[in-house]
């Protein structure tokens, strides 16, 4: 099987043109948005960097995940100039358009989970100005 056959097999079935749905075809399982989480906020780039998360995610699905990913247009991959065996991943702008939502979903469940990690310096910025908040991360980001 080819790269693009590959690739192809990912595509996304859509179930409707609801805006939600698209969203959870392309994100909603409990691996994905980790795999962006540690893309955008731990600057893990890594096949290997991804297996040592805390969540300790199995190798088949951190190879589907980032596979669907690259086939969605939100992660790409390319050769390591440091290591000709190894290959690095990064978020494309639309991968990088996600940070809001991230952000967004980092403030609920701060605010709802009382054991969440969220360091409450961080929460103030969140709380006080998320405009600002957002547009720090996608400068971070070069966006």
């Amino acid at each position: 099987m080819t790269k693009m056959t590959k690739m192809q097999t990912c595509k996304i079935m859509r179930r409707s043109d609801c805006p939600v749905s698209y969203a959870l075809e392309v994100l909603g399982d409990r691996w994905t948005l980790l795999i962006i989480r540690d893309l955008l906020f731990a600057g893990k780039q890594h096949y290997r960097q991804f297996l040592g998360s805390d969540e300790k995610i199995a190798t088949n699905i951190l190879a589907d995940r980032l596979r669907r990913l690259q086939a969605a247009g939100i992660v790409k991959k390319g050769p390591d100039p440091k290591n000709r065996r190894a290959f690095l991943y990064e978020l494309t702008p639309k991968g990088n358009d996600l940070a809001p939502a991230l952000l967004e979903l980092i403030r609920w469940a701060a605010r709802h989970d009382p054991d969440s990690a969220v360091p409450d310096d961080y929460m103030r910025v969140l709380d006080g100005d998320r405009d600002q908040a957002i547009a720090s991360l996608k400068s971070a980001l070069g966006d």
